[in-house]
């Protein structure tokens, strides 16, 4: 598990409401550059999963923030709702995306195995998985702009740490009742969370809306469909 403190960057885009983003697994805040929404970003730039919560809490009261909504995308999403239902007095909004209850532990244990024998090897068939066949949009953006980087900055000792907080991760939809304002945000071609899980969720949250994109995968809002569905 990460010791790495967490760090946030605050962006003022002129709007009222402040969405906190929270990238997935293998990812950082670069993967969301080019999501432009009606909110400000309070980008978590380092995640550390055992002092999230607090560091997040001592952020929002530095800059002087009552509440704010999060944007989790898929392991993001485990944080969002730990962090809502640990503090439901600071939590406006979750949107949910590309999300499950859990994962398997033997399926993320093959994923360390291969992440130990070959890192480059396994996080580009992990990247490529992000994206369905239809998606040339956010794939191609991807990889012009990230996949190189990534592949040569993700440390192994981050990506393992990542593995062991989803070991244990999970979403508890019965526990969300609370929360009146839920989107969830899934690709149908999803080969990492498949969309049941997203289906299984939303049966048990009446609350939640579920927006599902047909021809999109894992990695649904780098396609520009994402962002003109968003607010409907």
């Amino acid at each position: 598990m990460s010791l790495k403190k967490s760090k946030f960057e605050l962006v003022n885009r002129g709007f009222s409401k402040t969405l906190v983003l929270i990238s997935g697994w293998a990812t950082d805040y670069r993967v969301f550059e080019n999501l432009d929404l009606e909110y400000n970003y309070l980008f978590a730039k380092q995640f550390s999963y055992t002092n999230f919560n607090q560091e997040l809490l001592d952020v929002l009261e530095q800059n002087k923030i009552e509440r704010v909504s999060f944007f989790g995308w898929s392991q993001g999403a485990f944080l969002a709702t730990d962090f809502a239902l640990k503090n439901p007095h600071k939590t406006d909004e979750l949107f949910l995306l590309s999300v499950r209850k859990r994962y398997e532990k033997n399926s993320l244990r093959q994923v360390k195995e291969n992440l130990e024998k070959n890192k480059v090897e396994c996080l580009s068939k992990f990247y490529a998985d992000c994206f369905s066949t239809f998606d040339n949009e956010g794939a191609g953006w991807f990889k012009k702009n990230l996949l190189n980087s990534y592949l040569k900055e993700m440390a192994i000792e981050d990506l393992i740490g990542g593995l062991d907080y989803l070991a244990f991760a999970e979403i508890k939809p019965e526990l969300l009742g609370g929360f009146s304002k839920i989107k969830i945000f899934h690709g149908r071609l999803d080969r990492i969370a498949p969309f049941i899980e997203a289906q299984r969720i939303k049966e048990e949250l009446r609350q939640a809306t579920l927006i599902d994109f047909p021809k999109l995968g894992h990695n649904l809002f780098l396609n520009r469909e994402f962002q003109e569905r968003f607010s409907l």
